[in-house]
């Protein structure tokens, strides 16, 4: 019989699925470790194969849909840590979260969109979720998708 690590029993108490990890489609890697730092490159709001969330905020894409890309794009920067990792417990805090929106030029709620991510991973992990942060607006992002997170977590 398996039992659940910790964040797995969590991420299960707040009915919360990790998407699968996806492979890079271009010259990168998902995450890099240097000592105890895991830097997870820009994910962006897919699930799985599935690209959803796609336009340009401010128009085709309000700001709370973006909100929700946001959380889906944090979900799939814990699915690639994990995948890297082997699992979520050496997660010890999320130190930074970096937000791109491909925002119409007079959009201004980027805060509103990152929101999404921000408050997804202090759920997931309390305080140790309280992170430094940016949120800029893009003129595109990749498959014209609205968001695209990246982080810094502090592993053991």
């Amino acid at each position: 019989m398996t039992t659940l690590s910790a964040l797995d029993a969590r991420l299960h108490q707040l009915g919360i699925d990790l998407p699968p990890a996806t492979k890079p489609v271009a010259n990168f890697v998902h995450c890099v470790q240097s000592g105890n730092l895991l830097f997870v490159s820009g994910q962006i709001p897919s699930y799985g194969e599935e690209i959803r969330h796609v336009g340009k905020v401010g128009r085709e894409i309000s700001a709370a849909e973006a909100r929700e890309a946001a959380r889906l794009c944090a979900l799939n920067v814990l699915a690639q840590a994990r995948a890297f990792l082997g699992g979520l417990d050496q997660i010890r805090r999320v130190c930074q979260v970096q937000v791109f929106v491909n925002a119409a030029p007079e959009f201004a709620d980027h805060p509103v969109v990152a929101n999404g991510a921000s408050d997804l991973l202090v759920e997931i992990f309390g305080s140790a979720g309280a992170h430094a942060r940016f949120a800029v607006g893009a003129g595109s992002l990749p498959l014209n998708v609205a968001v695209e997170v990246a982080a810094v977590l502090e592993i053991e």
